[in-house]
C-alpha cells in the first residue's frame, strides 16, 4: 500500500500535484466543492490519493470524475478502488477503452536500447521484480478529439494524442492555461524529453510536436519528473523529441 506521507503541490489556482515514485496524480477543483482526478498512478495508491483529497477538505463523495490520460498500469492503477469509494465517473480515450476496461490485451511497447535499459531499473525497484496486478475498471465516458469536459468551470479540450498508447489523450485547460499530456511528455534533469515506452514511436512523436506547439500553455503536469510552471514554452521550444532515448 502507498504510503499516505504524500506532498501536495499546488500548481494552478484550481490543480495539485501528488507525486508518486511511478506516476504522478493529478487532482483539480470543480465547482461546487467537486475534485477530479487526472490518472490514479499505481495499484495501492487510492488511499494516498483519497487522503489529499481529504487535506483539501474533501470527502471521497467529492471526486467526481476519474480521467485516465492512457492505459498503462501506472495511470489506471488505482482506478477501480477509487470508483468503488467514490462513485465517480471514469472517462478515458476511446481507443484506450478495450485496454483498461481489461477487454483486449494491451499492445506492447517497442523499447530501444535505452528505454531497455530505464526498464530494467523500473522493474528492479518493484517487489518481486514485476508488475504488480490490477483490477479492470468500466470507462463511462469514452473520450475522442474535440471532445469537451462538463463541469469544470471552464473550457477544457481533449486532444487524441496517440503513440504512446493507441488511445492516449491530453487534457487542455484553456483559461488556466494548463496542460495534462500523458506519458507523451516528461522532465529529466529538468529538460523536456519525450516519454518512453511507445507502442509507435513515429506516432508519439508527432503528438508530442503537436503538444509543444500549443500556444496557450504556462503549466504542464507531466506524469513522470518535475512539473512545468516556470519557462515552459521555451523549455518545450528547446525539446528534441526524435533524438530522445535513443
Amino acid at each position: 500500500m502507498t504510503s499516505l506521507r504524500t506532498e501536495l503541490r499546488q500548481l494552478a489556482d484550481t490543480v495539485w500535484q501528488l507525486p508518486f515514485a511511478v506516476g504522478h496524480v493529478h487532482l483539480v477543483a470543480l465547482p461546487g466543492d467537486g475534485f477530479a482526478a487526472v490518472d490514479t498512478g499505481m495499484p495501492g495508491s487510492a488511499p494516498a490519493i483519497l487522503d489529499a483529497l481529504g487535506r483539501l477538505g474533501a470527502g471521497p463523495r467529492a471526486l467526481r470524475q476519474i480521467v485516465l490520460t492512457h492505459s498503462h498500469i501506472d495511470h489506471v492503477g488505482s482506478a477501480a478502488p477509487l470508483v468503488a469509494a467514490t462513485g465517480a465517473t471514469v472517462l478515458a480515450g476511446a481507443d484506450d477503452v478495450p485496454y483498461i476496461t481489461g477487454a483486449r490485451p494491451e499492445p506492447q511497447a517497442r523499447p530501444t536500447p535505452a528505454e531497455a535499459a530505464l526498464q530494467a531499473q523500473i522493474f528492479a525497484g518493484l517487489p518481486g521484480g514485476a508488475l504488480p496486478v490490477r483490477e479492470p475498471v468500466g470507462v463511462d465516458v469514452p473520450l475522442r478529439e474535440g471532445d469537451t469536459l462538463d463541469g469544470w468551470g471552464e473550457p477544457v479540450r481533449v486532444l487524441h494524442v496517440p503513440g504512446h498508447t493507441p488511445g492516449g489523450i491530453a487534457l487542455h485547460l484553456l483559461r488556466s492555461r494548463v496542460l495534462f499530456p500523458g506519458d507523451l511528455i516528461g522532465a529529466v534533469d529538468g529538460r523536456v524529453v519525450l516519454g518512453p515506452f511507445n507502442v509507435d514511436r513515429e506516432r508519439a512523436e508527432s503528438s508530442f510536436r503537436r503538444l509543444a506547439a500549443l500556444d496557450d500553455v504556462d503549466t504542464v503536469c507531466v506524469p513522470h519528473g518535475d512539473p512545468l510552471v516556470d519557462g515552459a514554452r521555451a523549455a518545450l521550444a528547446a525539446a528534441t523529441p526524435d533524438r530522445d532515448w535513443r
